[in-house]
């Protein structure tokens, strides 16, 4: 019984610790930001931290921009590619339908 009951406990306790917190942020009545001021240097932090972000991003993307060129080349080997899967495909297609028809030479793959 006390095993029991020290397990629940237990998953009780980490089951809250799973929980999220309550956030203050934007809370009308969180007593750190009743002065004017104070709303005006969260919302400065809150801009430059945007804006900071908004530079990483644009950053890695001009990075990654280079690596993921894709150029005419590529897109024509793309297409031949995908041409000869639908050629095979239509082949494999004709080949069942002639083996279901009852032609055993095309039942062997």
């Amino acid at each position: 019984m006390v095993m029991k009951l020290g397990s629940f406990i237990c998953a009780a306790m980490m089951g809250a610790s799973l929980l999220p917190a309550a956030a203050l942020a934007d809370d009308p009545r969180d007593p750190t930001m009743r002065s004017a001021a104070a709303r005006a240097r969260d919302s400065a932090i809150i801009k430059r931290m945007n804006q900071q972000q908004l530079a990483y991003v644009r950053q890695r993307d001009a990075r990654n921009r280079q690596s993921y060129r894709v150029t005419q080349s590529d897109r024509d080997a793309y297409a031949d590619a995908r041409a000869d899967y639908a050629r095979r495909m239509a082949d494999w297609r004709r080949a069942v339908a002639a083996c279901n028809a009852g032609r055993w030479e095309y039942c062997d793959n």
